[in-house]
């Protein structure tokens, strides 16, 4: 029995030169955000409180809480709305497509009866308003010829929508059944987000001609401009309102947050410029925001959130993070346990720790994609997808300055011996590539297509696994490689080899889903039937005791066999990942950590049935 103890979750999906858009719940004091085709679910209170909804079937754009806090609805760029149940396992109520394309905006009424969706029509309309439990039309929305790219429903009676997007225009509609109104173009840009005041007598647009303008929630007309004194120098993102309607938060590209005090007459000016944390380069961009009871929250473009306190300006933010992208591969630190290294595709690596969460990123010099990834004390050996090899000592934080070797093609695979971690093998297409520290010992022709590896912890043995299935076993002296035995089993490409712990066992996993346990010895198979995947094995893991095996799929699901029993009595962990797991360790003999394509990284305690 396997039971999930800690979601390290996902940063928000961004993307440079379009805000995002996060939105929350002042009842529970929880926050939404997308990524990918997951809505994730935080608390502000205990950001380590997670919860993941993963039932769209493309990447969500966006997602509200329904003013009564009982429903979400969320939209993905299929244009389809799905509105689910905030309890009871996310019970879907309903789901509507909404428009021929991608939806960057949805707001409710304050009623909880209707919802306002707008984005891309292609070539239809733009935006649609509908009941939320039938999915009629209520209305006629003309005006936009381009993408509407934020809307608002006005909080209180009588109810009005407001629209803007890439034709720069600001459009007022009056309902329902909803219908034009008046059209403005004050602003000379695209206009990126609009809201309304929480008491409804004003609203509020923001542009990447860097300007901030204020109209009457009743009539539509201007009433005033965000003052240019101190102002943002670069595309205003996002805009959210403060409680009592009289100040609100704006996020720009110049990496900054305002808080600005808005007069009874429309008018606004800085009260506060808040400096959001990072390392100086355009991730910290900020590009979404949110002002909810006495938190300010601010997204940057890497994925970093910070919280803020809104009572207390000048205190440091609270700054949260997780993976954008697919979470390649997973570690644990033999030093500390508690200690997790995960790695994304995108070159990202984070460091969590066991019941804290999120304890910084580690700020890589180069920002690449990362193919192959290890971690032993105090060091990080990747690959990255070219020729390259390296290794980086590790002080907290920061990478200090990394060397890099190159190997002649690209790494399919590395292993590094753990008594003597200057010795790292390193598989390519055709052979392998014998490292010690920055040396290059050998580059080996083998005479067949190699897709993983392994080195025995004393860097005396090595075991390589080809694309036929065969698993080669050779003995390393010096820098050349004997033979010493071919075993068949596997019907797949072998994907995965790993030793045990103890080096008294090895266990292979292959792109036909099926593991084998081999007793290293007399190489016969020790534990065989693991075949309750449905797709390609991605990764594997040994418990530190030698006694279980962790297997984690393209199938979504994790599977953990215990040695000395047979494979049908197995522990299975389904749809721990969607799109499939991609990293899995264990953090001791009753914890298994896992990572995959949706961003986050899990943590799940054994319970031996």
């Amino acid at each position: 029995m396997a039971r999930l103890v800690e979601t390290y979750a996902c940063a928000p999906s961004t993307e440079r030169g379009r805000g995002i858009l996060i939105s929350g719940d002042p009842k529970s004091n929880t926050i939404l955000y997308c990524n990918g085709r997951s809505v994730i679910i935080r608390s502000l209170d205990n950001p380590q409180n997670v919860s993941v909804y993963g039932e769209h079937g493309y990447p969500v754009t966006v997602a509200r809480y329904s003013p009564n806090g009982e429903w979400i609805a969320s939209a993905d760029v299929s244009g389809i709305v799905r509105i689910w149940g905030t309890h009871n396992d996310f019970v879907l109520k309903n789901e509507f497509k909404v428009l021929s394309g991608r939806i960057d905006d949805l707001q409710w009424s304050p009623d909880s009866l209707r919802i306002v969706a707008s984005g891309d029509g292609k070539g239809k309309s733009f935006v649609r308003a509908f009941m939320w439990d039938s999915g009629s039309t209520v209305g006629d929305f003309d005006g936009h010829s381009r993408r509407v790219l934020s809307c608002a429903f006005k909080p209180t009676r009588p109810y009005r929508i407001a629209t803007c997007g890439e034709d720069f225009l600001v459009n007022f509609y009056e309902g329902p059944p909803f219908k034009f109104k008046l059209s403005q173009r004050e602003h000379s840009n695209f206009v990126n987000c609009i809201r309304f005041s929480p008491d409804g007598s004003k609203f509020i647009t923001v542009s990447s001609d860097k300007k901030g303008i204020l109209y009457d929630g009743k009539t539509g007309e201007k009433i005033g401009e965000l003052s240019s004194e101190d102002c943002h120098q670069g595309t205003i993102y996002a805009v959210s309102w403060s409680p009592d309607s009289k100040q609100v938060l704006t996020v720009s590209a110049d990496k900054s947050a305002k808080v600005w005090e808005i007069t009874e007459g429309g008018k606004g000016k800085v009260k506060k410029t808040l400096t959001c944390p990072g390392f100086g380069g355009v991730d910290d961009m900020q590009v979404g925001c949110l002002w909810q009871n006495d938190h300010l929250v601010t997204v940057s473009l890497g994925g970093l959130i910070n919280i803020f306190s809104a009572s207390d300006l000048d205190k440091e933010p609270l700054s949260i993070s997780g993976h954008i992208k697919n979470v390649s591969a997973v570690s644990v630190l033999k030093s500390d346990q508690k200690t997790i290294l995960s790695c994304s595709y995108d070159g990202v690596i984070i460091k969590w720790v066991q019941g804290i969460g999120y304890c910084g990123k580690i700020n890589m010099k180069h920002h690449a994609p990362i193919k192959c990834f290890s971690a032993v004390e105090g060091e990080i050996i990747l690959s990255e997808f070219n020729d390259k090899v390296w290794r980086v000592p590790l002080s907290r934080y920061e990478c200090e300055t990394a060397e890099h070797v190159e190997v002649g093609s690209q790494p399919q695979d590395l292993s590094v011996a753990l008594n003597s971690p200057q010795l790292v093998l390193v598989a390519t297409d055709s052979g392998v590539v014998l490292l010690n520290g920055q040396k290059l010992l050998s580059t080996i022709k083998l005479g067949f297509n190699v897709t993983a590896s392994a080195i025995s912890p004393d860097g005396d043995e090595a075991i390589l696994g080809a694309s036929d299935g065969k698993l080669h076993i050779y003995s390393i002296s010096g820098d050349s490689l004997k033979e010493e035995a071919v075993l068949e089993k596997h019907r797949g490409a072998i994907t995965v080899i790993r030793y045990s712990p103890d080096v008294s066992m090895f266990a292979s996993g292959d792109a036909n889903r099926e593991a084998v346990v081999w007793d290293l010895s007399s190489r016969a198979v020790k534990l065989n039937n693991m075949l309750y995947h449905n797709a390609r094995i991605n990764c594997l893991a040994w418990s530190p005791d030698s006694n279980m095996v962790a297997t984690g799929s393209l199938d979504t699901s994790v599977i953990i066999y215990e040695l000395g029993k047979p494979a049908s009595a197995r522990m299975t962990v389904k749809g721990a990942h969607l799109g499939g797991v991609y990293g899995v360790a264990f953090a001791d003999e009753c914890s298994v950590i896992s990572s995959g394509e949706d961003g986050c990284v899990r943590l799940w305690m054994l319970t031996p049935q």
